[in-house]
């Protein structure tokens, strides 16, 4: 048996191990490293055990087919999906060391602009999980206290003010960051995922049949012959919910420390779940489990049916039962932890890419990646609290969870093959990566899609209502740049020189900064052009016009000067990161500071009484700030779509606070956006009696 074991290991394991040293990586393995990707990467998938086998069995007797099967098709699973798919393939599509929906789909976005379809998906799917993960972790390990023979008739309102406290705990604490706390995250992961290991070590000698398993034909048993056995995918597929997230958490870790720490992960899962199996199956062979709402009528059908308990606290000694429900709440708020983080910085990426309002940042530690976004916190907090109130159990909640993030995984497969036709794979390998996947992800939707009436709407209306407002954002873009009008700044050269020697021109400011959205250094807006020298034209000594470009690079911080006409007009253009925030107020101090020590610009006031004493000039930032204007005549699906973007930009961040820019020295101008002006207007003239005489 310990034979036939380790060539197991070695044909599920090998591979791996020979890939974790082939190759360039970002990173060198460290003890630290792997620690942390435990209490980082591993939260979500790890906690799977708490819940994955209730969703099984619920209401089935328990026999060799469906344990043995379903163990199969939960090790083939995490071999396929997570291991092969994620651990080995798709982290090698790193951005400059930063992995997830939307790095990768930075990397791609050149190839086709289609494909900012299935980002927006991925991303507002991942979201939705995000709102279910941190539920459906804490409340099965808080159910875990009717193990407790003092507790067994513990209430169940009782067990969701605990699991609410818990919550409004968690989130309170997002403002201040996890970087004390965090140092905690991976020796207590360890601690869960050696129980898990022990736990499950403990179990299998009941019941050696269970390594029976390892063959996939007990999978594909369990697939045709057990009754309905396809629609059990559904449940099966709650035990990868968390590889997306172990790839959107590459930048922390280092893909080699996520390679070999998975390892040691994966063998504590499936020792754990083999040891599962073999507790239902030498303990409760032909017993049927079912919630204590539902019993009374199973046991019509089923006279030997009981009230369901978790195995991973039935496997437990009485008492480790107390310690080992600490030991799971602990894993399960870093689970929710981890999935709330990762919420913060998908949201950020999206603003970067304008693929989501602005919203406030604030960064509550020096340590990278760590931010908050108190709106998004907010929204997860009554969307958590919500599904709590909503589904109360964990085993109704199983029957909503895995549906969106199925889509987050298709679209991934999706932008992953064209990573792989940017990297010149070759179409074989194209061809084949694709066509197992996606009839391995189709496979999952279609099962989940039985979870649509039970609860999985709740969902799928979260994550398409965050898919509507990124697409609303998106494609109200695309139309306004439809229409907006750059002219060549050459042409108004010299309007500008002779307003900033116009002495009968009251100064506006001595310098006077726009924010410029033309990506061609010799263009410049119409309205810009017009703001400055029509109406009341704005006389300054320097014009200073600035913009940000968006690249693909994650933390790339640059920028570049061009002088169009020294001391008189410059331009200045950031290149930021798609992970950086703008903080333009502060970048462009900094980038004057240089010019003046370089001597390439002079910033004293051009006042007489200022200039003697070497005062510097003012800086007055303007933002031009668009409104939909009533003249227009859009086709009505345009319509709705502007109209909601501007709802919307009503509700988000201003254009000045989203550039980090203060407030004492900006003007805000607004005006009308008029991106299809009314071609026909019906207007007569009617003349009066004296006039026709």
């Amino acid at each position: 048996m310990k034979k036939g074991f380790s060539r197991i290991a070695l044909q599920l394991y090998g591979p791996i191990i020979k890939l974790l040293f082939v190759g360039k990586h970002i990173n060198k393995i460290s003890a630290a490293g792997l620690i942390i990707a435990l209490g980082i990467i591993y939260g979500d998938i790890g906690t799977s055990p708490l819940y994955v086998y209730d969703a099984i069995i619920n209401s089935k007797p328990i026999d060799d087919l469906l344990i043995i099967g379903s163990l199969s098709c939960i090790i083939w699973t995490l071999t396929l999906q997570t291991t092969i798919k994620y651990v080995l393939l798709t982290l090698r599509a790193d951005n400059r060391g930063e992995g997830g929906i939307f790095s990768l789909y930075t990397l791609v976005r050149r190839q086709k602009k289609w494909l900012v379809l299935p980002a927006m998906i991925g991303g507002a799917a991942l979201l939705a999980d995000g709102m279910i993960t941190p539920p459906i972790s804490v409340t099965s390990a808080v159910e875990g206290l009717r193990n407790i023979p003092s507790l067994a008739s513990i209430h169940q309102n009782t067990i969701i003010y605990i699991v609410i406290g818990i919550m409004v705990i968690l989130f309170a604490m997002q403002q201040f960051g996890s970087a004390g706390i965090g140092k905690l995250f991976g020796p207590i992961m360890f601690i869960w995922f050696a129980m898990l290991a022990v736990l499950g070590i403990s179990q299998i000698p009941e019941y050696w049949s269970v390594f029976k398993a390892f063959n996939p034909v007990w999978a594909f048993r369990l697939l045709t012959q057990y009754p309905h056995g396809f629609w059990l995918l559904g449940a099966v597929f709650l035990c990868t919910t968390g590889a997306e997230a172990l790839y959107s958490d590459l930048g922390h870790c280092g893909r080699k420390n996520i390679r070999v720490s998975w390892i040691f992960v994966k063998s504590c899962l499936v020792i754990h779940y083999l040891g599962q199996g073999a507790w239902l199956l030498s303990h409760h062979k032909a017993a049927v489990f079912a919630a204590k709402a539902d019993l009374p009528k199973l046991k019509v059908l089923f006279p030997q049916a009981e009230e369901i308990i978790k195995p991973i606290y039935g496997m437990m000694p009485t008492w480790f039962v107390f310690p080992g429900i600490i030991i799971a709440t602990a894993a399960a708020i870093i689970a929710s932890q981890a999935l709330i983080s990762g919420s913060f910085t998908l949201i950020s990426e999206a603003m970067r890419l304008n693929l989501w309002p602005k919203m406030r940042i604030k960064y509550p530690t020096e340590a990278r990646g760590q931010l908050f976004i108190a709106a998004i916190n907010t929204m997860l907090f009554f969307g958590c609290v919500g599904i709590v109130l909503f589904f109360r159990e964990s085993g109704k909640m199983e029957a909503a969870y895995g549906l969106a993030i199925t889509l987050c995984m298709l679209a991934t497969t999706i932008l992953f093959a064209n990573f792989m036709i940017t990297r010149r794979s070759k179409p074989f390998f194209i061809y084949l990566f694709l066509s197992v996947y996606l009839a391995i992800e189709i496979g999952f939707l279609i099962a989940n899609l039985d979870k649509f009436p039970h609860g999985g709407y709740v969902t799928l209306i979260v994550g398409g209502t965050l898919f509507i407002i990124m697409y609303v954002w998106y494609r109200a873009r695309k139309i306004k740049n439809r229409y907006v009008e750059f002219v060549k700044l050459e042409d108004y050269i010299s309007n500008l020189e002779e307003l900033s020697n116009d002495s009968t021109v009251p100064k506006y400011a001595t310098h006077l900064v726009y924010l410029s959205s033309a990506n061609n250094s010799k263009e410049i807006e119409h309205k810009i052009i017009y703001s400055i020298l029509r109406g009341k034209p704005k006389r300054a000594d320097i014009y200073w016009f600035v913009h940000v470009d968006t690249i693909d690079e994650p933390y790339t911080c640059e920028y570049v000067v061009d002088h169009i006409i020294p001391n008189d007009i410059i331009r200045v253009e950031f290149r930021l990161g798609f992970r950086v925030a703008p903080k333009i107020n502060l970048m462009f101090k900094k980038v004057v500071e240089d010019l003046v020590a370089n001597r390439e610009v002079n910033v004293t006031s051009r006042y007489e009484s200022q200039q003697r004493n070497n005062v510097v000039g003012d800086f007055q930032f303007v933002v031009m700030e668009k409104f939909l204007s009533q003249d227009n005549e859009l086709p009505f699906f345009e319509r709705v779509i502007m109209q909601l973007h501007f709802t919307l930009k009503e509700l988000s961040l201003s254009e000045e606070k989203g550039f980090g820019l203060e407030q004492n020295n900006v003007v805000v101008e607004k005006f009308p956006l008029i991106v299809a002006p009314f071609s026909k207007l019906k207007l007569s003239r009617i003349y009066t009696d004296e006039e026709d005489f």
